[in-house]
């Protein structure tokens, strides 16, 4: 067993309560993402910023189905054998960016290492598909590693988003337990072939898996010498009783701190506190 599972569980403080997802515009975007069958990472990853931003009139949308291939030790989405593509799924996308009025599109997607091309041709498709139907909006893609295959990670670089991003996650020291599949500096090579096509970069950490202070101020130096843009960190919290448990519960004052270091290292912005999530502000961090 994980020596990460095997971790008494810690409560949580007051500072990380949430109000539950209420108001028309909420009910009014739960209804159009119900009605076109869509996933967004909001629901699938049990965003605590819902009730915000769909208040706001903004989601992430969650493209190439809602099982993922692998098996992250953090992530709230289902892991299995996914379904076959659904051809159809960027023109519902894109219809539905359209009905829902939306200015900043971000689109995620699960990991589709079962796609001979990782499902960058779906990728492809529904960034196109938006700005057919909704020219006016702006893009944040983020990313998987797609394993790392250039080919496939070019093919998205080449309809240029507006904001490239794809998260470290962890520290280099975790990565093969928070994230199993994945390999820190692969994830570093994606972030510095974005960056070397033009594009603005955005990466997320988590904080509170067990990382030191050290090792995240590490990750913020290797972000910045891979010249990303944009650094987002909140607070890992636990899904269900199976996933990686908290370890530390990070206080807000620390958020602020790093905050102010990202800034001095250089990166453009830094979304730093409890309840961050990768998304969150996305709009602020477009050129």
């Amino acid at each position: 067993m994980s020596e990460l599972l095997e971790i008494t569980r810690t409560p949580k403080p007051d500072w990380l309560k949430v109000k539950l997802p209420a108001g028309e515009n909420y009910l009014h975007l739960r209804a159009i993402v119900d009605k076109h069958k869509l996933h967004t990472i909001c629901e699938s990853g049990n965003c605590p910023n819902m009730g915000e931003c769909w208040g706001e009139g903004t989601a992430t949308f969650m493209i190439l189905g809602n099982i993922c291939t692998r098996s992250c030790g953090f992530c709230a989405v289902a892991t299995g054998k996914p379904g076959a593509v659904d051809q159809e799924e960027p023109r519902r996308v894109a219809n539905s960016v359209k009905r829902m009025n939306v200015k900043h599109c971000v689109i995620t997607s699960v990991d589709r290492d079962d796609l001979s091309d990782g499902g960058a041709s779906i990728w492809v498709e529904t960034i196109r598909e938006v700005r057919k139907i909704s020219p006016c909006t702006k893009f944040e893609t983020l990313i998987p590693d797609f394993k790392g295959e250039r080919i496939n990670l070019e093919k998205v670089f080449a309809e240029c988003p507006e904001v490239l991003s794809h998260n470290l996650e962890t520290v280099k020291r975790l990565t093969k337990e928070v994230r199993v599949q994945a390999k820190f500096e692969r994830s570093l090579d994606v972030l510095r072939l974005a960056k070397a096509y033009g594009l603005r970069t955005k990466s997320g950490l988590m904080l509170g898996l067990g990382e030191k202070e050290a090792e995240i101020i590490e990750s913020m130096h290797d972000l910045r010498e891979a010249n990303v843009d944009v650094l987002t960190l909140g607070q890992y919290l636990q899904p269900t009783k199976q996933h990686l448990p908290v370890i530390e519960y990070v206080h807000p004052e620390k958020f602020t701190m790093y905050k102010e270091l990202g800034l001095k290292m250089g990166f453009l912005y830094v979304e730093s506190g409890p309840l961050v999530r990768s998304s969150y502000h996305a709009e602020k961090h477009v050129l």
